[in-house]
């Protein structure tokens, strides 16, 4: 029996094609993740107990919710609410839902990559007039419908690469709004207490100015009387005056600071119900430092990871940039019918499909310099993530000393303040008592007024450097459900003004970007 050509040509076209994907490669080196050489040896200058443990991983170290290290509602309360409204961390989970959009993109990519219908109608007339002809006027109509496909196949894995570098972006978004709630989070408790730290240090100064305003009223009596010396009146004077005028300051700071809170929290700068208790005192958090830490705990820092994330994202460019070198292989396919209105014309109808090969021979270097592009950003990316960990270390060893140094401070500001409050006592007494003049008092004065505000201002540095130390660590974050990264109006919204699908109410994946997971795909399912 005899065949047509077209059939035995599609017969071709289908073993040749299936020969074709049976052979498919992936150009490009696989991701590895950067090592650390120094890492094993590293030992951080940690607090009281607490250093490093080579031999662990990290994974028992839960350093989530840090801050109840504090005992204190408020932080906690005030956290809470800028994890949930903090417009920094909203924009992050917008950027996540970018990635995966784009992760999408990507994805289609393995499909054929043209799929196009085509229609047309028209309505034709001709006349002819002159000449030895006659006169003639005809119209007609035409019609045309059509279907392309075209689907080049990855050959040479350069859609795969595509899909893993759009994968190792978005999981580099995930770790993005992770790093940015450690900020946020580290941030809130450092502006709370510096809140507290300013409202103590206004009271102090009250304080002072109260007792200065006593020794001025004091002294003036006494000169009015014939008693005393009018310098002793100008010298009391001055000390009241001056402790008066370091008020209008620290209300200024404490203004700045409740209203950098404010932003942090999603608020426009105002008054924040959650500070409306007087600060009583700071929390003594003593010199005990953190636990064990082990070593790897470093690389499983937010900014860390997503630094590793973009060595992987980079990684799979190297081999999309080489495919370059090699043909493309597509599948063709098309379907059409034709027709018009005239009895006379038949409709015709076409059916097309085959093998193409695209192959650029001569590119006078383009695609090889295009490849050391590549790599060098790739290596680019490698000495980023090396410096992102060594600055992480940095922090981790500032911090550690930080908290060290002033917990030390603070033992010997104590013992200073007690010292200094002896001392105002013993020359209030001599100066009552008549055996000291009273710029010994005003001294006296000065000194415990000064030493009490270093006491405070080192006790809220503290604080201050524990939070450095507990953000350095990578503390502050947890995994953020889909539903969560941002408000469910705004989902709405975005929901109303485009059809999401189910990119804003789908999972996310769990876990984050590994060298098994970036090489085998399973990142982007």
């Amino acid at each position: 029996m005899h065949r047509p050509a077209g059939f035995l040509l599609m017969r071709v076209a289908l073993v040749w094609g299936a020969l074709v994907l049976s052979a498919c490669t992936t150009l490009g080196p696989d991701y590895r993740e950067p090592e650390v050489d120094w890492l094993a040896r590293w030992q951080a200058s940690l607090p009281g107990p607490g250093q490093i443990d080579k031999s662990g991983d990290g994974e028992q170290v839960d350093l989530s919710f840090w801050w109840q290290v504090f005992n204190d509602p408020v932080v906690n309360e005030l956290i809470a609410t800028a994890q949930r409204e903090n417009p920094s961390l909203r924009i992050a989970g917008l950027r996540i839902l970018e990635s995966r959009a784009r992760l999408g993109i990507a994805g289609s990519s393995l499909y054929p990559q043209v799929q196009q219908a085509s229609g047309a109608v028209a309505y034709v007339n001709t006349q002819q007039r002159g000449g030895s002809l006659p006169n003639d006027s005809q119209d007609f109509g035409s019609y045309q419908l059509g279907f392309n496909l075209s689907w080049e196949l990855d050959f040479w894995g350069r859609f795969k690469r595509g899909i893993e570098s759009a994968d190792a972006a978005f999981f580099s978004s995930v770790a993005d709004q992770q790093a940015a709630q450690v900020l946020v989070s580290a941030q809130v408790a450092d502006l709370y207490f510096a809140y507290r730290t300013t409202q103590l240090r206004i009271q102090i100064a009250h304080e002072n100015a109260a007792i200065q305003r006593r020794s001025f009223d004091i002294t003036n009596k006494i000169f009015k009387s014939g008693g005393g010396s009018e310098l002793d009146v100008q010298q009391a004077k001055t000390q009241f005056l001056a402790t008066l005028s370091s008020i209008p300051s620290l209300e200024l700071t404490l203004a700045q600071v409740r209203n950098a809170l404010s932003v942090v929290l999603g608020r426009a700068p105002g008054d924040l119900p959650e500070l409306a208790d007087e600060a009583n005192k700071l929390p003594d958090i003593g010199s005990t430092g953190s636990p064990e830490i082990p070593a790897r705990l470093l690389l499983r820092r937010p900014d860390v990871r997503a630094a590793a994330s973009q060595v992987a994202a980079q990684s799979a460019q190297i081999g999309i940039a080489e495919a370059d070198f090699y043909p493309a292989v597509s599948l063709l396919g098309s379907i059409g019918w034709s027709g018009n209105t005239l009895s006379a014309s038949p409709d015709t109808g076409s059916l097309g499909i085959g093998p193409a090969v695209q192959w650029n021979l001569f590119d006078h270097g383009r695609i090889r310099n295009n490849v050391r592009l590549q790599d060098a950003l790739l290596q680019q990316l490698i000495e980023s993530y090396q410096n992102t960990v060594l600055q992480a270390a940095r922090e981790i060893d500032d911090a550690g000393v930080s908290v060290v140094k002033t917990a030390e401070q603070q033992d010997l500001l104590d013992q200073t303040v007690v010292a200094a409050q002896r001392a105002l006592d013993i020359a209030n007494t001599r100066y009552r008592e008549g055996y000291a003049d009273f710029q010994r008092v005003l001294d006296a004065q000065r000194s415990f007024f000064s030493q009490a505000e270093r006491q405070l201002i080192n006790h809220g540095t503290h604080i201050s450097s524990v939070i450095s130390l507990y953000k350095a660590l990578g503390g502050g974050w947890l995994v953020t459900p889909i539903e969560q990264l941002i408000p469910e109006d705004v989902r709405k919204d975005m929901q109303e003004r485009t059809n999401w699908g189910d990119l804003l109410t789908a999972p996310l994946p769990s876990g984050g970007i590994d060298s098994q997971a970036i090489t085998s795909g399973a990142t982007s399912k």
